[in-house]
């Protein structure tokens, strides 16, 4: 036996998906598991991704890097703290890489982060599945970090349509049908720069 520690490997590098984006997919909590393996999981952000680009106003360039990393309440609740001042778990965030009017020409288009139990407990409050419910999550970020917002009412009624037609491509039903206008699902938070 080997009694030395063992060295950190590195992370794979991003992962060039059929969107035209580099992809980096990261399980940071083992809970996701229960949805799939990573590669499964990969899948499925991959199909909401490319039904959130299917549908948004803006472009990102061209093989721009994206990074999703999905993990738990606890972790994300520190993120959300140190990020944006709510002490707080929340079921995703999105940190744009560029501002709006240069997502096109910008090599890094952001991350986003989500967190299982929030995304599973508005699942089963919701009566959906975790992974409709995870591909709604990614496109309502990936729509973040293309410079859409939900800061205003006319904001959400468009953000909240965008999503309600990439959902649609997925088969996957009107998350708004039954409800009132959300404005406080996931805010955005391009107004706090990235390290």
């Amino acid at each position: 036996m080997n009694d030395r520690p063992r060295g950190r490997r590195s992370a794979p590098p991003p992962e060039k998906t059929s969107l035209d984006l580099n992809l980096d997919v990261r399980a940071q909590s083992r809970r996701w598991h229960e949805l799939g393996t990573l590669a499964s999981l990969r899948a499925l952000v991959t199909e909401a991704l490319a039904a959130g680009l299917s549908v948004a106003p803006r472009r990102p360039l061209p093989g721009a890097e994206l990074s999703l990393l999905l993990t738990d309440d606890k972790r994300i609740r520190v993120v959300n703290r140190d990020w944006r001042g709510f002490d707080k778990a929340t079921n995703v965030l999105s940190f744009p890489a560029a501002p709006p009017e240069r997502i096109a020409a910008s090599p890094l288009l952001g991350d986003i982060v989500l967190a299982y139990e929030t995304v599973a407990r508005e699942a089963e409050a919701e009566g959906k599945t975790k992974a409709d419910h995870l591909s709604h999550l990614v496109i309502h970020g990936l729509l973040h970090l293309l410079g859409e917002d939900h800061e205003t009412e006319a904001e959400a009624r468009r953000m909240e349509a965008l999503e309600v037609e990439a959902l649609a491509r997925l088969g996957i039903a009107d998350p708004y049908a039954d409800a009132e206008l959300v404005t406080e699902t996931a805010p955005s938070i391009a107004e706090h720069p990235r390290p």
